[in-house]
């Protein structure tokens, strides 16, 4: 999960270019009767949850555990709100049977988690951690004991501190590629999907130059765009790693906050300038993924601040996937024009409706561009929504009750166009909703919620809401209404 600027780049290269109920059972809504509106899913759909290390484990310095970067940045001062960290967050590095107890509870079929790097190689490379592999080990067979798919994602943002220069440092993505080497040869009994990264702009972008996410850092052009390469260099790198020690079968993909760009209107015109930005918008991070080469508007557009590259990163950034994971949470909105593009971004009203992040904009309809999009560029052979959910004001009532009505509209509505892909016959294998508990929420500490759970973080109680009992809804019937 990420903050506002989450969308920025793919904005910018596109203006540029065109100019105490935990672990109990959840009663049923009265939703359960047939009726006309349901929007029924494809048998076999996928439903589930997804969370990230750094924001629920807590349990910094335990077990050996090494520090990572975002432990280094929240304990900074002015970093992050009130100076608050994940040192112990939702502490679900002890209470993960209990976190394990509330997914079985909703009834899915799938739990998206990450591991801690740090946790496993607590220098970033060199001498494992037996503990942090044992750890995870207990987490999965939990998981299956339980009859859920574990789909693990190697990094979600908390790199080893240790590791010199960070992503500054080529030798990261070589780092990351042994680690992936390591989970794959020792987790792959037993786990079969695997994402390299999450959200390629937030680690990058957010991270070094922009200084708003750890490290902190603000790079001019030239040596950011080198960070941004060495993450998707990383990213093929570990797609090999994983490919050579995994057995066959297994589905290696990654989880990617593409900027999703819906037409103003359908007609033909609109729609082929949001396909065109699409490809544009999202030119260091998935186009250069999927196509295995930069696109020569973004070389073009960059000159000399270029990233420097080698023959063989393309090759093995080009490494074909079994699946794209898409993190759709806000539209951008595109028209046709006259430009050299043939596109621009059309930039909302400050009247344009939101959620409880100021970012988090509601235009429900991006999730079905943002798989239209993605599919009819690329041809993947699947597509996950790794994640979609969003922050909401939640009130725990004197009752023990969140009524988050504003979450289950959220969520309701992009359904309803997730529904549209499938019906489409998109390749839309699941869906993870973000998140199965409130927890630490990065610069915002714990100020934004975006949890089907309410934690108390001074006591952890987890409430289930409002949002929860609906989701255990549409997964028991497989379908919206």
């Amino acid at each position: 999960m990420s903050v506002m600027s989450r969308r920025q780049f793919g904005k910018t290269m596109a203006v540029s270019a065109a100019a105490g109920l935990a672990g109990t059972a959840l009663p049923h809504l009265a939703l359960s009767q047939p009726h006309a509106s349901r929007l029924e899913f494809s048998k076999g759909f996928l439903w589930g949850c997804a969370t990230a290390s750094y924001q629920i484990e807590g349990a910094a310095t335990e077990d050996g555990r090494g520090p990572s970067v975002w432990d280094t940045f929240s304990h900074t001062p002015g970093k992050t709100y009130n100076g608050e960290t994940g040192d112990v967050a939702d502490d679900s590095y002890h209470r993960y049977k209990e976190d394990v107890a509330l997914l079985h509870d909703l009834g899915v079929s799938t739990y998206r988690m990450s591991i801690s790097w740090s946790r496993i190689f607590p220098e970033g490379k060199g001498k494992p951690n037996p503990k942090g592999l044992d750890y995870y080990q207990r987490v999965v067979d939990e998981l299956l004991a339980h009859n859920i798919t574990p789909y693990i994602t190697l990094f979600h943002w908390d790199l080893p501190q240790a590791l010199p220069g960070g992503w500054q440092s080529r030798d990261t993505s070589y780092a990351f590629a042994d680690y992936a080497a390591y989970i794959g040869k020792h987790l792959s009994d037993r786990v079969h999907h695997f994402m390299t990264t999450n959200e390629f702009t937030c680690f990058t972008d957010l991270g070094y130059r922009e200084g708003r996410f750890a490290p902190g850092l603000k790079l001019a052009a030239g040596p950011a765009n080198q960070v941004r390469h060495h993450g998707i260099l990383a990213h093929g790198l570990g797609v090999q790693a994983l490919r050579a020690n995994t057995p066959s079968g297994t589905q290696i993909g990654l989880a990617e906050n593409a900027t999703v760009f819906v037409p103003v209107i359908e007609t033909e015109e609109h729609l082929k300038a949001a396909q065109r930005a699409t490809r544009i918008g999202n030119a260091p991070f998935l186009t250069t993924l999927m196509e295995g080469q930069y696109p020569a508007e973004y070389l073009a557009h960059e000159g000399a601040n270029a990233p420097k590259f080698e023959a063989a990163d393309m090759k093995a950034i080009g490494s074909p996937l079994d699946f794209v994971g898409l993190n759709v949470y806000t539209p951008t909105y595109v028209r046709a024009d006259d430009s050299p593009m043939g596109f621009a971004v059309e930039h909302a009203p400050s009247s344009y409706p939101h959620m409880a992040s100021p970012w988090l904009t509601i235009g429900p309809e991006c999730i079905y561009w943002g798989v239209r999009n993605v599919c009819d560029l690329w041809k993947p052979k699947g597509i996950y929504i790794t994640e979609n959910g969003t922050s909401s004001d939640d009130v725990l009532t004197p009752s023990g009750h969140v009524e988050d009505t504003d979450r289950v509209m959220y969520l309701r509505n992009h359904l309803t166009h997730l529904h549209r892909a499938v019906s489409e016959d998109y390749p839309v294998k699941g869906y993870f909703l973000w998140s199965l508990l409130d927890n630490f929420e990065w610069a915002d500490g714990y100020s934004k919620r975006f949890g089907l759970h309410y934690v108390d973080f001074k006591t952890q109680k987890r409430t289930p809401k409002l949002s929860a009992r609906w989701y255990r809804e549409v997964i028991a019937n497989n379908a919206v209404e």
